[in-house]
């Protein structure tokens, strides 16, 4: 049998057909932006498998289900869309809306959740029964599996691992907290470090990058011994770390997976988290610390995770 993913991200809807072993068969993309409402988000969502089984030259009837990864809170049990933070989807019956148009299973979670999902069936914690995966992206997030079961909560809310505090009073974050983990450790927060250190040293690198620096310029000055940038850098490194710290003294992992944007800087990014980790995490160097490594399924992921579901 056939699965569909559907990865509703900020700025793109994507969607892949996949096997029994996650490999991806087919794929579509298009813009959230020419979805109006929610009637629209379910006759894509249908036309989208209707597209995808044609593409792979196989019948409709042949997709056993549809699984949606979200960026918010949803109702698993009802399929629905409960909230999200960065799109105008509130209260969204997704499932009974489509079933309107097709009479297939579908299923619904969080986006996080679908990455981490994802990298326990064919990425990087196959066999792994106590992971997190942390995505470093526009916000934080994440997703956690906990004796091989996706950690999901009371209605579908837990693993909002960004919005746990880092700095009390911290921070304004889009959540409507201060201080959050994903006001200091997204890329959004870097973006918004690195300017600050620009304005505040005009002789830096940084400086030239002017309104459009990326979180990738960062660090590509701090490669080029610029100090500010590298300082910037430092800094941030010991954010991410921090709330690493924080979920490996709670859950106790296995492996903790990086992903989104930043992750591509690899041991960049890698070699002084783990460092604060084993120095920071309880128990100390009379423990072993988790694995942290880079996520491996990138923006295959969320389709990989949905279908997954």
């Amino acid at each position: 049998m056939k699965y569909v993913g559907v990865d509703i991200g900020g700025t793109n809807l994507k969607a892949g057909l996949v096997d029994e072993s996650g490999t991806l068969l087919a794929t579509q993309k298009m813009k959230v932006a020419s979805i109006v409402d929610r009637e629209g988000l379910a006759w894509t969502v249908a036309s989208l498998v209707q597209e995808l089984a044609k593409a792979a030259n196989i019948p409709v009837s042949d997709v056993a289900s549809v699984g949606v990864g979200v960026p918010g809170t949803v109702d698993i049990r009802a399929g629905s869309i409960a909230y999200t933070c960065n799109l105008p989807l509130r209260d969204v019956p997704l499932r009974k809306l489509f079933h309107k148009y097709l009479n297939i299973p579908l299923y619904i979670e969080n986006d996080a959740n679908c990455a981490a999902l994802a990298e326990t069936v064919a990425g990087g914690a196959m066999g792994c029964r106590n992971m997190i995966l942390i995505t470093l992206g526009t916000g934080v997030g994440g997703g956690i599996v906990a004796d091989g079961q996706l950690l999901e909560g009371v209605g579908g809310t837990g693993a909002e691992v960004g919005h746990t505090v880092l700095v009390l009073d911290g921070e304004d974050c889009t959540c409507g907290r201060k201080g959050c983990w994903e006001a200091y450790a997204s890329a959004t927060a870097l973006i918004r470090q690195g300017k600050r250190a620009a304005a505040a040293q005009p002789e830096s690198l940084l400086a030239g990058y002017g309104e459009g620096l990326t979180g990738k310029d960062v660090f590509d000055a701090a490669a080029a011994g610029d100090a500010a940038a590298q300082a910037v850098v430092d800094r941030y490194c010991v954010y991410v770390a921090a709330g690493i710290t924080d979920l490996v003294n709670i859950l106790g992992p296995e492996k903790v997976l990086i992903g989104g944007g930043i992750s591509r800087q690899g041991e960049r990014l890698l070699a002084p988290i783990r460092a604060y980790v084993a120095a920071n995490c309880f128990g100390g160097h009379d423990r072993t610390p988790p694995v942290i490594e880079c996520a491996r399924l990138g923006n295959e992921a969320g389709i990989i995770g949905a279908a997954a579901l």
